[in-house]
């Protein structure tokens, strides 16, 4: 390869040439087509604005009792089906069960035992299967 020096002919072109008096025309020229018409400012806080956001917050705030109303299921348990639960439940003692309750649910659950004798006297002798029951 030969060797280059810059600072001798025959040199490159660029390909790009500067229009003459360019730079002393440039500033009028920018400046004639900038339009001197102002442009019009939108405020992002106008009257139809605040009334949107009033009317958006207004509804959100109702439809959050709508949904947690929604979304929570109240189930209501038989007292029948609890009863078997508990009692197919062998793993729960009644001490466990005691222990969950409250002095004013045990006060609910005691029963008045006052049983006339003559009441007691008819159930033994219309069950015939009572000797089966005391056996077991």
């Amino acid at each position: 390869m030969k060797a280059f020096k810059l600072d001798k002919k025959p040199k490159i072109n660029s390909g790009f040439k500067v229009p003459d008096a360019y730079f002393e025309n440039l500033e009028s020229s920018i400046l004639q087509k900038i339009s001197t018409k102002e442009t019009p400012v939108f405020t992002l806080f106008t009257k139809r604005n605040w009334l949107l956001a009033t009317a958006a917050v207004f509804v959100i705030a109702l439809s959050i009792p709508l949904v947690n109303q929604m979304t929570t299921s109240t189930s209501t348990v038989d007292e029948v089906q609890l009863e078997n639960y508990l009692c197919e439940q062998s793993n729960l003692s009644e001490d466990d069960i005691v222990e969950l309750l409250d002095e004013e649910k045990i006060e609910k659950i005691k029963l008045d035992l006052n049983v006339d004798s003559n009441e007691l006297e008819d159930a033994l002798l219309t069950n015939s299967n009572l000797e089966d029951d005391i056996i077991n």
